[in-house]
């Protein structure tokens, strides 16, 4: 049983795990979804228990909720959801990308990560891992612990939002102009460009998703 990056998991409970995880993240499987055992088990060719392990571990990094009513169904984005998450970014991702700017860390990463393919899934992938790359120099390694363990549920909000607007092409260009400062050494202006990024796709998810909190 291999990934979809070709490589084998470390065991079955994490190809099970990174199978149902791309679903969600992906649109396989749906917001408000019920994910049932049984039918996972079936579709994944595997038993109930690495099923159920892997739905624990999904629900623990925010992409599934978990009800003794409802059993477990997919997390639905709405703006709550979204402004929780970019909160936290906004507060974080730009001061972690200032510290590493001022490090003078390298940003060659950040430059392989940016993609310009029509592939969603693709694009969500290399969008995580540019913007993992701006931050994973910033010295602390808590900070990137905390930054890291948003990274399922913002690449949920991401989806979300490039399924009302497809702005992609838009945000690389504001990607590239972000890395380029970062790379000639501006930390303050590299984290202004990434703070007004995250601020105006939050701004717009504001807008566009429903149970906007204001």
């Amino acid at each position: 049983m291999y990934d979809r990056l070709g490589t084998l998991p470390a065991s079955r409970t994490d190809f099970v795990l990174e199978s149902i995880k791309e679903a969600i993240l992906y649109g396989k499987l749906k917001p408000g979804q019920a994910l049932v055992e049984t039918d996972l088990a079936a579709s994944l060719n595997v038993s109930k228990t690495p099923v159920r392990e892997a739905l624990k571990t999904l629900a623990g990094s925010g992409l599934v909720v978990m009800s003794p009513y409802k059993g477990a169904t997919v997390r639905t984005v709405d703006a709550a959801m979204a402004a929780s998450v970019y909160d936290v970014r906004l507060l974080m991702e730009p001061e972690a990308l200032r510290r590493a700017v001022a490090r003078r860390a390298d940003f060659s990463e950040a430059r392989s990560a940016l993609h310009d393919t029509e592939d969603l899934t693709l694009r969500n992938l290399a969008n995580r891992r540019f913007h993992r790359a701006l931050y994973a120099g910033c010295g602390n390694p808590l900070m990137i612990q905390i930054l890291d363990g948003l990274h399922d549920q913002a690449a949920l909000v991401t989806a979300a939002g490039w399924g009302l607007s497809p702005t992609w092409e838009a945000e690389e260009a504001e990607h590239r102009a972000i890395l380029v400062t970062a790379e000639e050494g501006h930390a303050e202006a590299a984290a202004d460009l990434l703070r007004c990024h995250l601020q105006t796709f939050a701004d717009r998810l504001a807008e566009e998703l429903p149970d906007v909190v204001r």
